[in-house]
Formats: structure tokens, C-alpha cells, sequence
């Protein structure tokens, strides 16, 4: 039964900063979709939280994708959606940027799993 939930899901989708996307396009993660809707969003200072939410939970719903990058800086716009998502798939990945490294006390999965194993 398992199997039957990320059958199909081959994607990688991306929310973050221009370099992060810029890169990870150029690595060959860009898709768009037979409906126009592309695999990433880049945000930037003007990008507006009610558009991160949108485009965040359009991925949670797509049976194509996989894995969904976050720039943490980016994730902590949108911590409360973040830390409600449990489904399995796609995953949800926080991830550096160059200008924000990682901080794992922010991270929404690492908590889960500190939780679960009681650290």
C-alpha cells in the first residue's frame, strides 16, 4: 500500500532564493508541468508570504513531486504550515542559502525526529 503513495513521483520542486534556484535549475530539476506550472519559486524580499503559502501547498498537493526544497530563511516565513505538514510525500527538505546558513534548531523534520527519539 505504501508503494501506491509515491509511485509516480519523480520530481524535485524548490522554493528559495535566486542562487539556490538559479543553481538547482542548471543542475536539471526544472519542470513544467502539462498544466503551465512550473516546479520552483524563486522569493525574494518582495515576495509576499500569502504567495509562499500558495505555491508551497500547490507542491504538498502534486502527485509528481518527491522532495520539496525550502530555504530555511525562506521556510521560517511560512514556520506555522511547516510545522502542521506531516504527509510522507513529498518530503520537505530545509536547506542552506548562501547568504543564511542552516540552523537545525529551526528545522520543522529534525524536531520531529528529536521528539520521536526523545533528545
Amino acid at each position: 500500500m505504501a508503494q501506491a503513495t509515491h509511485k509516480g513521483r519523480t520530481l524535485i520542486a524548490a522554493i528559495g532564493d535566486e542562487d539556490t534556484i538559479t543553481g538547482l535549475l542548471l543542475a536539471g530539476i526544472g519542470d513544467i508541468d502539462a498544466h503551465q506550472r512550473p516546479n520552483f519559486l524563486v522569493a525574494d524580499s518582495k515576495t509576499t508570504q500569502a504567495t509562499i503559502e500558495e505555491k508551497f501547498t500547490s507542491f504538498t498537493q502534486r502527485t509528481d513531486i518527491a522532495i520539496i526544497l525550502i530555504n530555511q530563511h525562506i521556510a521560517e516565513d511560512i514556520r506555522g504550515i511547516l510545522d502542521e505538514y506531516s504527509a510522507a510525500f513529498p518530503t520537505v527538505l530545509e536547506i542552506p542559502s548562501k547568504d543564511h546558513p542552516y540552523d537545525p534548531s529551526k528545522d520543522s523534520v529534525l524536531k520531529r525526529v528529536q521528539l520521536l527519539l526523545g533528545d
